[in-house]
């Protein structure tokens, strides 16, 4: 038991210098979003305006463009990963996102609005999804495999905590300062990152130093693609991680849908601001703390990843039904206690994901399904901004603001019907066909 505790400790010490920078980077990212809303608002359409659909079919936009190189960028960082080590890419990927809240930190005009959204879209491409796709994969190689879903869960539990802290600030910070202050914590994750965080693999040893740039540049192109074709083998080999790949995408396109036009959705229809935003995403943020710390832990043990997953996938639609069928400001505030359920997603996606492939394939996994969820993420704004933007408007045929809610909806429970049909394997089906001992990185925490 002792031995047990004291291998616990040492997990825990060896990933606190990698959990401390996601907490301040997720807090710095939060705090912006229920003002985001407005500054979009305002830069787009009239400043007291709250219909704007604009800004929907720019989020929209955004969304697609972003998802279309993502699907390219989150396989190649996670093989990148693989091959030179976790803390370079982790270090590209958080630091993407200190130069565009640097812009509106400096000014939030509607000028300097646009250069945020150009450099916006390009971190994002970088960074979002990636991020997480890597740190999962470090966590993957400290982690026993019988321990990964509650070390996943206490990672998703702390963006939580970094959900609910970074809201909090928004709601008592006052507006004028908020980019300020998140442009600085954004700029404190790199520097202690770079100083603390310990590498877990052997990087591949670099070769060809001294060849013509032409025949370099090839190579490298050639390697690249190369590393592209076993990513996607490394999925397309374990029925585990293809059925995972439909889940996450049906899933994934309703949700992504109902998360780009649910805030001008919500102002639109009950007039909230940055205030009913945050109080909404506290809520959520407490709730989810409180599911992933204590319910996971004790509810995976009883019914598994897989029933961790169905589980949540249909908290997700009973989300997404009560806030296309909202009647009242209230209703909002309600269903937001799905959400709390619906977190829990995360962390069994990571779990089946991880336990399909071996241990040398961790980023290329994560990067696998994370390219999917990409692809899905792309796809949904295509028909979720203008039928939003549509029924919003008085040319609705009907009165119902958030059937576009309602149609996303559906999409999950059709991913509901696959989770429910999921069948798990161990891993060893998973592996890269053209694997050999040689090449293998070895953790370096082990």
């Amino acid at each position: 038991m002792r031995k047990m505790e004291w291998s616990s400790y040492r997990e825990l010490k060896r990933l606190i210098h990698l959990l401390v920078p996601l907490c301040v980077h997720f807090i710095a990212e939060n705090m912006t979003v229920p003002l985001l809303v407005d500054v979009t608002t305002t830069a787009l359409c009239h400043e007291k305006s709250t219909t704007c659909p604009q800004a929907i079919y720019l989020n929209g936009f955004q969304q697609t463009v972003v998802g279309i190189f993502r699907m390219v960028m989150l396989p190649l960082l996670g093989q990148l990963a693989d091959e030179y080590g976790r803390k370079p890419l982790l270090l590209l990927t958080i630091s993407a996102s200190i130069f565009p809240f640097a812009v509106l930190a400096w000014n939030d005009s509607r000028q300097y609005f646009f250069a945020y959204y150009v450099l916006r879209m390009i971190s994002h491409i970088i960074s979002q999804g990636s991020l997480t796709c890597i740190s999962i994969a470090y966590v993957a190689d400290v982690v026993e495999d019988n321990k990964r879903a509650a070390a996943f869960g206490w990672i998703t539990a702390l963006l939580s905590v970094s959900n609910f802290l970074g809201n909090l600030l928004s709601r008592v910070l006052p507006e004028d300062h908020i980019f300020e202050v998140s442009l600085l914590l954004l700029a404190f994750c790199p520097v202690y990152m770079k100083l603390s965080l310990a590498e877990t693999i052997n990087p591949a040893p670099r070769q060809e130093q001294h060849s013509p740039r032409l025949v370099t540049f090839d190579n490298v192109f050639k390697k690249r693609y190369n590393s592209l074709k076993k990513c996607l083998a490394v999925g397309v080999n374990s029925e585990t991680l293809k059925s995972m790949a439909l889940i996450t995408f049906i899933y994934k396109l309703g949700m992504s849908g109902i998360n780009s036009v649910l805030w001008y959705y919500l102002k639109s229809v009950f007039a909230f601001n940055k205030n009913q935003f945050s109080e909404i995403l506290m809520l959520v943020g407490i709730g989810s703390i409180v599911s992933q710390i204590l319910v996971l832990p004790l509810l995976n043990p009883l019914v598994g990843e897989k029933g961790v997953l169905c589980i949540s996938v249909l908290a997700s639609i009973a989300f997404g039904l009560f806030n296309g069928l909202a009647w009242a400001p209230w209703v909002p505030y309600m269903s937001s206690l799905f959400e709390v359920v619906y977190v829990l997603i995360e962390a069994a996606s990571y779990a089946i994901v991880s336990k399909a492939t071996s241990s040398t394939n961790q980023g290329k996994a994560q990067g696998f399904i994370a390219a999917v969820r990409s692809s899905a993420t792309l796809l949904s704004p295509l028909a979720m901004s203008p039928l939003t933007s549509f029924f919003l408007s008085s040319k609705a045929p009907f009165d119902c603001k958030g059937f576009s809610l309602l149609c996303a909806s559906l999409f999950m429970v059709f991913a509901l019907f696959f989770a429910w049909r999921l069948k798990l394997d161990n891993g060893t089906s998973a592996n890269d066909p053209d694997d050999n001992s040689d090449n293998i990185e070895s953790p370096l925490l082990s």
